[in-house]
């Protein structure tokens, strides 16, 4: 018989060095909290890959690199609020600590959260501490864990809405890691903050049956996780009926969430498998759009959860990190041995056929709508996701004057919610001085477009996305202009092929691949319901409008009837080739 130190060493040599570092981390605390109590200017590689559980990257600042080797390391901060929702005294807390300790800007992320960026080392503990003193969160914004729970960002309290906001909160504290959430407390905060932080009832229950059947890990500290937690990142999305403002087929789950008349949640039809990270000249990675699975009433969505999320962390691949993601295990396997494996081992209810949806649409709730009988609230459009200067400033004043709600949309805008009708013409007055005249109402191409990050402080980005944005933009309108089409494209814009910005669900998509190069991805449609496809490898960003002309005029010789993705895929790709004059 083995005795323990062989078993360790058969240990060691079957798993990789990411899953060794989970592993031995003591559920995300070493080496991570030792570090945090020293003087270096940066995190070891071991306490990196640990610290984006706790909702943080480490990041080079590129341009900083010859001139301040001390500023250029800094911390990304990303929080954990599920459908968006930050209230206001949160908001207040995060422009200070962005103010006092970041770069001075805010940005919403395409997962509805905000990023903070530029934070000292230094300074990470004082800013995570704030936050959560606020009642705030950023345990699990990253990492191999479930990442913040999406949901239609708009206060609505009619249909499914407010059954969609409450079930992401479920989830959210659902899928919560157990050991984790302790280590994270204790090495953000002093005192016990676990109090603030108590699930409901019905998910407490819930989460006991993770020590249940094929959900179990086997282990005590982490039952549903167990001690290397997934083998990568989990993404999941709640919405109603109609309304894709979560791009929901781009999850890992997505949740299509029925009510009652009364607002009770009946059930859910249930996607599986979607993903959006790729890598540039391997076929086997690649984008992906979910599955469907089925329909389960109300009373089974949480175990439903749970077991899709065992399923994943005992048959994820934990060897080749770049296949992790649970789309390339529906990929291998397939949907019917996906649903049986399922059946068989992790979930003992019920799945029946999906219910029937109207179409989706990419909802964005810009300009003002009534939230309900008394209260309005206003969807603002924010370049990029990026808060900023005396916008920033401005909206900080307002939310306080009048203790708004802010909510975050998955297009990377922003809701001011909870407006009392008294209060809409003093609002209204002050965004019109911030340059919200017409929120409403926002430049057609700019209206869903999205981009990332990127250069200069993204580790990843091959060239620029988010500074490139604006000017792409307005060099597409002016080309639309010059050929009189009317009807705006889908455009989605990233520095690597990792797909933050979710651009392969676009009509045109550029995903960086040189510096000032993209691919060029076309195909997508206004709805986010079909994956685009790569025409080119490599587009010189200067010769984008020569690139896609023969294409415009094609669509307006056909009357521009079709969006212009359903065209793309109309055409087919032999015929798009031919008007690119390149080889399919």
């Amino acid at each position: 018989m083995d005795g323990p130190a062989d078993r360790t060493e058969s240990i060691d040599t079957a798993l990789s060095k990411a899953e060794k570092r989970k592993l031995y981390s003591g559920h995300l605390r070493e080496p991570l909290l030792t570090e945090l109590g020293n003087e270096e200017i940066r995190f070891s590689e071991d306490a990196v890959q640990l610290l984006k559980f706790h909702g943080s990257y480490q990041q080079n600042h590129r341009e900083l690199r010859k001139t301040d080797k001390v500023r250029c390391w800094q911390m990304m901060l990303r929080l954990r609020n599920p459908g968006g929702r930050i209230p206001a005294d949160l908001f207040a807390a995060l422009d200070d600590l962005s103010d006092r300790y970041g770069n001075g800007t805010l940005r919403t992320t395409t997962r509805q959260a905000f990023q903070m960026h530029g934070v000292p080392k230094a300074d990470l503990k004082t800013v995570i501490g704030t936050i959560i003193s606020n009642l705030g969160s950023t345990l699990a914004a990253c990492g191999d864990i479930n990442r913040n729970v999406m949901a239609p960002a708009a206060p609505f309290e009619k249909g499914a809405y407010p059954a969609a906001r409450k079930l992401a909160d479920e989830i959210a504290d659902l899928l919560s890691p157990e050991a984790a959430e302790g280590s994270y407390l204790d090495m953000w905060i002093d005192g016990d903050h676990s109090y603030r932080f108590q699930p409901t009832s019905a998910v407490r229950k819930a989460r006991t049956r993770q020590h249940e059947g094929g959900v179990y890990s086997g282990s005590d500290a982490e039952p549903l996780y167990g001690d290397t937690y997934l083998p990568r990142k989990f993404k999941v999305a709640v919405t109603v009926p109609g309304d894709n403002s979560v791009d929901l087929l781009t999850q890992d789950i997505g949740l299509v969430a029925f009510a009652d008349p009364s607002g009770a949640l009946k059930g859910c039809n249930v996607y599986v498998g979607g993903g959006m990270g790729r890598t540039h000249n391997q076929d086997d990675t690649f984008a992906r759009t979910a599955d469907p699975l089925g329909y389960v009433k109300a009373d089974d969505i949480f175990d439903l959860l749970q077991s899709i999320m065992a399923l994943q962390r005992d048959h994820g691949d934990r060897e080749v990190r770049k296949h992790a993601r649970m789309k390339y295990l529906l990929h291998n396997k397939g949907i019917s041995w996906f649903r049986s494996t399922l059946k068989s081992t992790y979930f003992k209810g019920e799945l029946k056929g999906l219910r029937l949806e109207p179409r989706p649409k990419l909802e964005d709730y810009l300009g003002w709508h009534r939230q309900k009988k008394g209260l309005w609230f206003v969807g603002l459009p924010l370049t990029c996701g990026r808060l900023e200067g005396e916008v920033k400033t401005g909206l900080r004043k307002l939310v306080q004057t009048y203790q708004l709600e802010v909510r975050l949309t998955a297009n990377q805008d922003l809701l001011l919610c909870n407006i009392g009708a008294p209060q809409k013409p003093a609002v209204k007055a002050a965004l019109d001085a911030l340059g919200f005249e017409l929120p409403g109402e926002p430049a057609p191409l700019a209206r869903h477009a999205m981009a990332c990050p990127a250069l200069p402080t993204c580790g990843l980005a091959i060239t620029e996305a988010e500074r490139a944005l604006p000017a792409v933009l307005d060099r597409l309108d002016a080309l639309l202009q010059r050929l009189e089409i009317d009807q705006p494209l889908l455009v989605r814009m990233t520095g690597c092929p990792n797909g933050c910005a979710r651009p392969y669900m676009a009509e045109l998509g550029l995903v960086g691949s040189g510096v000032n190069q993209y691919q060029l991805w076309l195909g997508g449609t206004p709805n986010l319901q079909t994956l685009a496809r790569p025409f080119l490898q490599k587009m010189p960003l200067d010769q984008l409008e020569s690139t896609l002309e023969p294409l415009l005029i094609n669509w307006k010789q056909c009357g521009v009837r079709r969006s212009f993705g359903a065209h793309i895929n109309r055409l087919g790709d032999q015929s798009v080739h031919q008007l690119l004059g390149t080889e399919a």
